[in-house]
């Protein structure tokens, strides 16, 4: 059988290494090349038995579980590591020892039933981002900030490119190819991360994976990982609640897609909710308690004739036509601007988006230079009158100076003057970094916010601080 992590049972998937972290015992050069060839033998053998036995089964009632999968593939594995075993014997070879043996099973297991290479990396909670620069190259940080260089995700750049070819393949309902004609594929994961792969662009097929550790993620959790603190908590919730258009800003890897889930915890389950995103992401749709009513949505490249192709902006105004109370856009980054902004004034009260920038402030020059993009061709007075009727808050993360994710500035929009957009930042970076009360917030807004559960003193909690 396989175990929950997906290691094969009776053999130990993990093995203590020198830094306390587990992983598999690793090998010398030599043992690498003898492990390398029994591993595509004893996957090929398997490969074909289960090919067989598919055809078998082909017509039959019943769909093959999970589960049953995993079993099947796990006595197959054990049964061909036997034979090999034997024969390794009989040509007068040394026996393999377990650590060879738990690679060699592990690899062809990963290989059939997961994401080959990479899913030793995906097995381990704590790996938040995995960066692959050719087969031999994969560097993967930690959710503490540690960084660090792992085993070789193929045995070469062309295996490298056909794992990411099967992934594609695996992906779901809709074409995805990756080769020279169609150099870049973004795809989901099983576990919901985000690949990104390339090649002919770069000298060797390249692989990014980010990793979403918190998929079902409130206030109060991020309450507890320091990302906000009490009053700001509340102070966010009230504006979900009261239906504030919220733009959520930060550099990349910040935790803006967390932010955003949580945030959308406190959206009434009764509300009917259009997510729009480049892949999915933010998996609302997913959480049937909490969110019932979702339609997710996610734009599509063209197809290799360079037709088909639906881009973020049309979805944004398809999604118009869905009747949803909330419109969310996980990323805003181009033409798809124009189309928010106007869902956002438009009466989709509550709506809300993501948007890379460094600093609270430079989100309005950000917006700004994506209308002047786009094909409306928004000078900057127009575009600082449409983001001064359509948000209401800026929310932006930063990493905090013991290297926590924190919220440390919210901005409330004001109006427009000419092409500035007004705005109080009424939570400001405190002396750590995360925001603390900075100028306060209107007395409408208030009554709007008191209205919705918030405490006004909360406000006030933190004045004077960081100052």
């Amino acid at each position: 059988m396989t175990a929950v992590d997906g290691s094969i049972s009776g053999l130990p998937r993990h093995w203590p290494d020198g830094d306390g972290r587990h992983g598999v015992l690793p090998a010398t050069p030599e043992e690498q090349d003898w492990e390398r060839a029994m591993t595509a033998e004893v996957r090929a053998e398997v490969a074909a038995e289960l090919a067989r036995r598919a055809r078998q089964r082909d017509g039959t009632a019943g769909a093959e579980q999970a589960g049953d999968r995993q079993a099947e593939v796990a006595a197959l594995i054990g049964q061909a590591m036997e034979r090999a075993a034997a024969a390794a014997l009989r040509a007068g070879r040394p026996a393999l020892d377990s650590a060879a043996e738990e690679r060699i099973s592990q690899a062809v297991a990963d290989s059939l039933l997961g994401l080959g290479g990479l899913q030793r990396l995906l097995d381990d909670p704590l790996v938040e981002n995995i960066d692959v620069n050719g087969c031999d190259e994969v560097f993967v940080r930690y959710a503490d900030g540690r960084m660090t260089r792992s085993a070789p995700a193929a045995s070469s750049d062309g295996e490298l490119a056909e794992l990411i070819r099967l992934i594609a393949a695996r992906a779901g309902n809709e074409e995805r190819r990756f080769d020279r004609a169609s150099p870049s594929l973004t795809v989901q994961l099983p576990d919901g991360s985000r690949l990104f792969a390339v090649m002919s662009v770069t000298r060797r097929p390249c692989v990014s994976v980010r990793r979403h550790r918190h998929i079902h993620v409130t206030l109060a959790g991020l309450q507890q990982l320091g990302t906000v603190d009490g009053p700001l908590a509340e102070f966010l919730a009230a504006a979900v609640r009261a239906r504030r258009n919220i733009l959520i800003s930060g550099g990349t890897s910040i935790g803006k897609t967390t932010l955003l889930r949580a945030l959308a915890a406190e959206i009434p389950p009764h509300e009917r909710l259009v997510t729009i995103e480049d892949t999915y992401e933010l998996g609302l749709d997913a959480d049937p308690v909490r969110h019932p009513d979702v339609v997710a949505m996610q734009a599509r490249e063209a197809n290799i004739e360079g037709a088909g192709q639906i881009s973020l902006a049309e979805l944004v105004r398809w999604g118009l036509r869905m009747n949803p109370a909330r419109v969310i856009v996980g990323e805003v980054r181009g033409p798809e601007l124009i189309a928010m902004l106007n869902v956002m004034s438009q009466g989709n009260d509550g709506s809300m988006a993501t948007l890379h920038s460094s600093s609270s402030r430079g989100v309005f020059t950000k917006l700004a230079a994506y209308a002047a993009q786009s094909p409306e061709r928004l000078t900057v007075e127009a575009t600082s009158l449409l983001v001064a009727a359509a948000i209401h808050f800026v929310v932006h993360l930063a990493w905090s100076r013991d290297g926590t994710r924190v919220v440390s500035s919210v901005r409330e929009i004001v109006d427009a003057d000419g092409p500035q957009v007004v705005s109080n930042e009424i939570w400001r970076p405190g002396p750590a970094g995360l925001a603390v009360s900075g100028a306060r917030i209107r007395d409408d807004t208030l009554d709007d916010l008191a209205a919705a559960g918030f405490d006004p003193a909360l406000a006030l909690a933190g004045e004077g601080l960081g100052r």
